[in-house]
């Protein structure tokens, strides 16, 4: 029995092979090409919260350039997280974050890139979670009350199919 997996056998899951155990797909037929995937996720808190990321008096430190860093981490980790998903060699990773007094929030962005047969929509989005968890870890001794929220893909090029949509 094949364990390359039927996806219309399987409602359209891939990482389930013809008799319904999990597998990890085979991408061995698949051509090399410029993967890219941008993912998004915001943060809401406390304007006073934002008030103390924003001025860079947090007792734990540079609250955005330590989630930064922590994004770019687990983008780099997202084979090791995600049971099924392949390890990347990625090229490139950004992460940028946008403060928004109005809402009181703060939205991730990240952007990664490799050259090869699958694509990074994974690692952009754990880099986000990450960065926002990160956000959560190093502000959560002023506020309890922060929510993670909108987090999502929105930009995928270089495979079978692209996509680019606004957030939520």
């Amino acid at each position: 029995m094949s364990t390359s997996g039927d996806p219309a056998a399987n409602g359209g899951l891939t990482h389930f092979d013809q008799s319904g155990q999990a597998h990890m797909v085979d991408v061995g037929g698949k051509s090399e090409t410029h993967r890219v995937a941008v993912a998004s996720g915001v943060i809401r808190m406390k304007p006073e919260t934002l008030a103390i990321i924003e001025n860079g008096t947090a007792k734990k430190g540079d609250v955005l350039g330590i989630a930064r860093i922590a994004a770019i981490m687990a983008a780099k980790r997202t084979g090791d997280l995600i049971p099924l998903c392949h390890p990347l060699a990625l090229t490139h990773v950004s992460v940028e974050f946008e403060t928004d007094a109005t809402s009181a929030s703060v939205t991730c962005t990240a952007r990664v890139e490799t050259f090869g047969k699958t694509g990074v929509e994974m690692e952009a989005l754990t880099a986000v979670q990450v960065g926002l968890l990160t956000v959560y870890d190093m502000s959560k001794a002023v506020d309890k009350t922060m929510v993670m929220t909108d987090i999502c893909v929105t930009e995928k090029r270089g495979g079978k199919s692209d996509i680019r949509m606004e957030r939520p």
